[in-house]
């Protein structure tokens, strides 16, 4: 099936709107700018929206229904976990550390967690694509590029607003991953539409 480049847009718009609002948090927790956290960040986003309808095409529909079954409650835990640790920093007295992925330096380790977490319903997606018999290079291409362009905004929104309040924004990051995380969960429980 030919997907036009609007169709596959909205999907890359759709699927990165989570890494999006990842990617301001990390945003929140930066100092200062920093242009090659910036980009990395939005490389790690990007690259896993892309490699993960890959993932779910090149599986197919053998393991749709397992991967369907449990996406919502891995992203929930996932995202509880990185929001909690957020949260628990931020109320820390004097804490330098921040539980982000980037703040005096990058966390790849956290980061890798962030990007899976916001990235599983992409692999949803890709079994989709393998029903549909979607071409899958143009597919990830678009879904890949629309999540690291993104992802590059947030952080820098993000930095923008966080360099003034610095605590608040570590809580409000922290609150935000773990509403994304409820979020998810209560819409693949049917709770919300």
């Amino acid at each position: 099936m030919i997907m036009s480049f609007l169709e596959l847009l909205l999907i890359g718009v759709g699927l990165s709107m989570d890494a999006f609002a990842v990617a301001i948090c990390q945003g929140l927790c930066m100092p200062k700018l920093n242009w090659r956290y910036t980009t990395e960040i939005a490389i790690f986003f990007g690259g896993f929206q892309a490699l993960m309808p890959f993932l779910g095409w090149a599986l197919g529909s053998q393991f749709a229904g397992y991967i369907q079954n449990i996406d919502h409650w891995v992203a929930f835990a996932l995202l509880g976990i990185i929001g909690g640790h957020m949260i628990r920093d931020a109320l820390a007295p004097e804490e330098e550390e921040v539980a982000c992925a980037v703040a005096q330096r990058l966390d790849h380790k956290r980061l890798f967690l962030m990007a899976i977490a916001t990235s599983i319903d992409a692999l949803a997606i890709g079994v989709t694509f393998a029903f549909l018999d979607v071409n899958i290079v143009p597919a990830i291409s678009v879904i890949g590029c629309t999540t690291f362009c993104l992802s590059f905004v947030g952080v820098i929104v993000g930095n923008f607003f966080g360099a003034r309040y610095k605590r608040r924004a570590e809580l409000s990051g922290g609150a935000i991953l773990i509403l994304l995380g409820i979020k998810i969960l209560m819409e693949h429980l049917g709770i919300i539409g």
